[in-house]
């Protein structure tokens, strides 16, 4: 079995307000010296057998039109060992 991470975040020249309040938020609960914070999401894909490089493009595929928008977004896709 394979287990396989998708982050998703977005692109550094995109606006993002959530993180911009978890950021204030931060500072106001006592977190000193937070710089920034950019909001994402996580998808653990765990797939029967192993990872190819056949699976592995399809799974870009399926990150760059699925599970992300390549116009906000981008992707990085690893291999978690457990």
């Amino acid at each position: 079995m394979a287990r396989v991470v998708v982050d998703v975040m977005l692109k550094p020249e995109i606006l993002d307000p959530q993180g911009k309040a978890v950021e204030g938020a931060l500072g106001r609960l006592g977190l000193a010296g937070v710089a920034g914070v950019r909001q994402g999401k996580t998808f653990t894909l765990e797939l029967d057998g192993e990872l190819d490089e056949s699976r592995l493009a399809t799974l870009h595929e399926l990150a760059g039109s699925l599970l992300s928008n390549p116009v906000i977004e981008d992707y990085a896709i690893r291999e978690v060992t457990a």
